[in-house]
């Protein structure tokens, strides 16, 4: 009896959609840190990134207030609650994002220029932790795509370091290539401790890598 059960209608589905949503489902679908989030209720599957990062370079021990840059859906934000628990979160995106027990979200463009003076305003004193996993818009085109990134994580460690406390870390997407020359010289000048890392959970075929500078020398 084929043709009649539940894979035709996913098929059919799927014919619906075009070849590039189809193939993001598909992977989707497939993707054993998907269903683990899904599980483990976290709001996306990039949490993982952040917890992966977080048993490496321990970022969020001791952490009193964090700003999470680009926090749609809110995944890094759950990890920060969850580990540091006591710590004043508060994020930022274009995106709605729903709420999170104990974050202040704002739904607002992180370049705006009020933005950096809510965020910090929201906190009620200067942040030890700054994570971002903002990236631009894509519009096909690479250098493009590139420089537009690499513009809000040079916007995001500009703000770190105008707001960090002394000691405190910056971790911000980055994509294929590393950090920009002279963002990385930058951050070295200001952090006792330049990485960049790919943890388990970013997919290999990304271009994306994070970049964590620790020790602030304020």
């Amino acid at each position: 009896m084929r043709g009649k059960g539940k894979e035709p209608e996913r098929l059919k589905t799927a014919r619906k959609r075009t070849a590039s949503s189809a193939r993001w489902l598909q992977r989707q679908l497939a993707d054993p840190y998907v269903q683990k989030a899904k599980a483990e209720g976290w709001r996306s599957r990039a949490a993982f990134k952040l917890i992966e990062l977080d048993e490496k370079y321990d970022l969020l021990k001791g952490s009193r207030r964090v700003v999470d840059l680009g926090i749609a859906p809110g995944g890094w934000a759950q990890v920060v609650r969850k580990r540091s628990p006591k710590a004043a979160v508060v994020g930022i995106d274009l995106l709605p994002t729903d709420p999170i027990e104990g974050v202040t979200i704002f739904q607002m463009d992180f370049m705006a220029d009020e933005a950096p003076a809510a965020l910090t305003e929201a906190l009620d004193g200067p942040p030890d932790l700054v994570i971002s996993d903002m990236a631009a818009n894509t519009v096909g085109h690479k250098q493009t795509d590139h420089l537009r990134t690499m513009g809000l994580v040079e916007t995001a460690a500009h703000f770190a370091i105008e707001n960090l406390t002394p000691g405190g870390a910056f971790v911000a997407k980055v994509l294929a290539g590393g950090t920009d020359t002279d963002l990385l010289a930058l951050l070295k000048q200001h952090f006792t401790a330049v990485k960049h890392a790919k943890p388990p959970a970013s997919r290999k075929d990304s271009s994306e890598w994070y970049v964590i500078a620790q020790g602030f020398k304020g």
